[in-house]
């Protein structure tokens, strides 16, 4: 089964250490077509970013499905053109976001999402409301850090989010984590050990999520919110 990782920016590390993640959690047979939108911004830091990049992200989830792709991860926690993708993809589109949070209120009645720069946190609020999770999600958390910081200042950027993270079970009474931006996926198991809280991630958590709908044979629906985009002379 191939699945298809884009991540929407153009930053090509970010692209590995997403498709790093991936591959530690899926199952033999599953492979991981990782690919960068060259097109797009180096990050995703807010409205306009997200749309400069959603046309060539099309073009990229297009271009996996003639290759035989069955399911596309966005890997952005933005979740930047998700029903965009969706018409033009046949099989199941899956962003980050939404199946980390889908995740989080399996595990937790409570939790809280830790993310970059502030300016995020409205963006991400609104995806919160619009999945359902308004009640059990305490709080929207930032480190105040660029996205680029999460792999040139590693270290830092590490420090940050620990800390946070205690403030979150400190203060909102969080009982889980979601790691809000996909570059933070590496750190996703050292802060569950030093924490003890349960850490998601979101591309480990849309990745499964991904294999399983395509391998129970799942499609997305053309009948009409996600129909094929009409042909324009």
């Amino acid at each position: 089964m191939k699945i298809l990782l884009v991540n929407p920016n153009s930053t090509a590390s970010m692209t590995e250490t997403a498709r790093l993640a991936a591959l530690r959690v899926v199952a033999p047979g599953t492979e991981i077509l990782a690919r960068t939108v060259s097109t797009a911004p180096v990050s995703i830091e807010g409205h306009a970013d997200e749309a400069r990049a959603v046309p060539g992200m099309l073009e990229v989830i297009c271009a996996a499905e003639a290759e035989g792709a069955r399911a596309t991860v966005l890997a952005c926690f933005d979740d930047p053109g998700l029903g965009a993708a969706r018409e033009v993809a046949a099989g199941p589109v899956i962003g980050i976001a939404q199946a980390a949070i889908q995740v989080a209120v399996t595990l937790s009645a409570r939790f809280s999402i830790i993310t970059t720069l502030p300016r995020s946190v409205p963006i991400i609020e609104d995806l919160v409301d619009h999945y359902g999770a308004g009640r059990q999600c305490r709080k929207v958390r930032s480190v105040d850090l660029p996205v680029l910081d999460l792999e040139e200042h590693p270290e830092r950027a590490y420090a940050k989010l620990r800390d946070e993270v205690l403030v979150a079970a400190r203060e909102d009474g969080a009982e889980a984590i979601v790691l809000g931006c996909a570059g933070m996926a590496e750190m996703c198991g050292r802060l569950e050990e030093e924490t003890g809280l349960p850490v998601i991630d979101g591309v480990v958590a849309a990745v499964k999520l991904a294999e399983a709908l395509a391998g129970a044979g799942y499609r997305t629906s053309k009948v009409s919110s996600y129909a094929w985009p009409r042909v324009k002379g």
